[in-house]
């Protein structure tokens, strides 16, 4: 089964911060996939990786520039998740953007190498993305590139007096049973 291609279609609503206005779209999007393991719970796992990314995580965000800090800030306080992009939230940026969280959170297990991506603000005009070229602009230690189920990157503080050392990591994919090793059963 390696190696095998699958697609599969989501739609899913949010809105974007463009030109100081608030906006809601609907965006349609269509993955095209190669299988990378053999193991079978690991390609569901993938799957169900980015089933809940896209029902937690960016169903009902908006998408803002990184650059409008005191919009997002605006956003941030009136408890409206935001997904925080490196250009103005145009459908191809996104799906770029996308393109590459997607597959991080996947880990390697299986592998977009195609995404088409549209909204109804685009009005019936699709981007076809490779990786190839989503990698070429948006590689790099961002948000996008990790596996976890953050839409944005977290300011680093750096204070010398405080001097925390957290000894455990959350990890979200394990409380929420999509890690890859299964838990041990103790009889």
């Amino acid at each position: 089964m390696n190696n095998s291609l699958v697609e599969k279609d989501y739609v899913f609503q949010t809105a974007i911060h463009f030109e100081e206005g608030f906006l809601l779209n609907l965006y349609e999007i269509k993955l095209s996939m190669v299988i990378v393991t053999d193991n079978l719970r690991e390609q569901n796992i993938a799957i169900e990786r980015i089933n809940y990314f896209i029902e937690s995580s960016l169903d009902s965000c908006v998408f803002v520039n990184q650059s409008e800090e005191s919009q997002i800030k605006k956003y941030d306080q009136a408890g409206i998740k935001v997904c925080v992009i490196p250009e103005e939230p145009y459908d191809q940026i996104i799906g770029m953007v996308l393109m590459m969280k997607l597959n991080a959170i996947m880990e390697d297990k299986v592998r977009i190498t195609e995404i088409i991506f549209g909204s109804k603000m685009s009005t019936g005009v699709k981007f076809i993305i490779s990786y190839e070229e989503a990698e070429a602009y948006y590689a790099g230690d961002f948000w996008y590139n990790h596996p976890s189920l953050s839409i944005r990157d977290i300011p680093k503080t750096k204070s010398k007096k405080e001097k925390i050392v957290n000894l455990f990591v959350s990890d979200d994919w394990t409380k929420l049973n999509l890690n890859w090793k299964e838990k041990q059963k103790i009889d």
